[in-house]
């Protein structure tokens, strides 16, 4: 699909209850689409909304209104109004996210957790584990840690760990919310090759960067949030 990613006017506001039910809104009207082999880039200040998008993009955030459209196996899914069990077969096959925290179940291993996502596609576990490996490797996490739990880890660890845990499908969509935010400079080049190759598979990518080097390297266009921020229409 040569645009696997549409969204169409989505607003999302939050329901402040423990302030007499306050809206606070968040953003409004947010339209774009993301073109296979294309890096979007989410642009603008912090708290901004940019996080939010790929939440609700991702299907962690319910949206107030509007479509968030991806192409899923010759089918438009509209991720905003799907249910439940829709969104996670989307999640599944199609839609892949680094955030900025790795969650993953207590002890269990890295090599493990990395492998997890093409074991849940049907690949045989010891495949899954050769391909964990190779990017765990790539992101020069020593192999001595690969039988630990992440959780043992520093912040900078748990971070690589985190995106050879998205990187290792062949999504077709992938978002990606700062994922070298705690990187060395090293490691920060390998995750620029690695989204690089990406986009010469033909995946399209939507991330938030607030490395200025790291933005500029990835980017195909960046879309400043700001027009879709209600303190706009406010000023």
């Amino acid at each position: 699909m040569a645009t696997p990613l549409v969204v169409s006017e989505v607003s999302k506001s939050f329901t402040m209850h423990l302030r007499g039910g306050l809206i606070l809104p968040v953003v409004s009207n947010v339209s774009f689409s993301v073109a296979a082999g294309e890096c979007v880039v989410l642009g603008g200040p912090s708290g901004i909304g940019k996080s939010s998008i790929l939440k609700m993009l991702y299907g962690n955030y319910a949206v107030d209104s509007g479509q968030i459209l991806i192409g899923k196996e010759g089918r438009i899914i509209d991720i905003a109004s799907a249910e439940p069990r829709t969104v996670l077969e989307v999640r599944r096959s199609t839609l892949g996210y680094v955030s900025q925290f790795l969650r993953t179940v207590p002890r269990v291993s890295t090599l493990d957790v990395v492998a997890e996502p093409l074991v849940a596609r049907g690949t045989a576990t010891e495949e899954a584990q050769a391909k964990a490996g190779e990017l765990l490797s790539r992101l020069n996490l020593p192999k001595d840690l690969w039988q630990l739990p992440p959780s043992t880890f520093s912040g900078g660890e748990q971070q690589r760990v985190n995106i050879a845990r998205g990187f290792i499908t062949d999504h077709s969509i992938l978002l990606l919310d700062e994922p070298t935010a705690s990187l060395d400079a090293a490691n920060r080049a390998v995750v620029v090759d690695m989204i690089r190759a990406k986009k010469e598979a033909g995946v399209a990518l939507l991330g938030i960067f607030h490395d200025e080097e790291v933005r500029e390297a990835v980017a195909d266009r960046i879309l400043d949030v700001m027009q879709f921020s209600p303190r706009k229409a406010a000023a």
